[in-house]
């Protein structure tokens, strides 16, 4: 089950081009968040606007080509039960040895559109860090969910989910991705 002190999400946001693989914001580390204030909220009504435009379930702000370390998401649990937030400076906690079970459903990414394949991660995480205003918050979740709060902290420390794919799986994304090609458009989804 999720938890969460700030659900709402920023509306009034303006949807962006989606930053593609390959782009260099999307391989490095972000920039922690160090101010809190209006700045960071347009920025996340952006990411929050272009997330739904796109019909995803997270989005990090390298995937609008912002080199900052936050991500939004509004996403279900593996009970269906939907949770939304904003995570600043996020910090993941998964489970480890017995407690570790791994979820191998498919993934894909709004940066890399069109294409998913299976990629196992721990069926449960959690994330700490930092509301818009600073405050501290958690989210924790099973399912998507869980698969959601570790895709887009990925992003942030410079991991796309291809990295940790076999080289045949990135074959077969790369296939995909390419096949869907013309329904992408590099300003996709403005």
């Amino acid at each position: 089950m999720a938890e969460s002190t700030a659900p709402v999400l920023p509306e009034g946001g303006t949807v962006r081009p989606m930053t593609r693989w390959g782009d260099p914001v999307m391989h490095r580390p972000a920039r922690p968040v160090t101010e809190f204030g209006d700045a960071l909220r347009d920025l996340a009504a952006d990411m929050v606007a272009t997330m739904y435009a796109a019909e995803g379930v997270g989005l990090a702000a390298c995937q609008i080509g912002v080199d900052l370390a936050v991500f939004v998401f509004d996403c279900p649990d593996e009970s269906g039960t939907s949770y939304r937030g904003v995570v600043c400076n996020p910090v993941l906690d998964l489970p480890e040895g017995k407690d570790r079970q791994l979820d191998d459903t498919e993934e894909g990414c709004l940066s890399y559109p069109g294409a998913f394949v299976p990629c196992a991660r721990p069926d449960r995480a959690r994330v700490t860090g930092q509301g818009l205003d600073g405050e501290p918050v958690e989210f924790a979740g099973t399912g998507l969910l869980a698969r959601c709060l570790q895709h887009e902290t990925d992003h942030l420390h410079g991991t796309v989910f291809g990295d940790r794919l076999s080289d045949r799986m990135r074959k077969k994304l790369r296939k995909q991705m390419e096949a869907a090609a013309e329904e992408y458009p590099e300003t996709w989804p403005a």
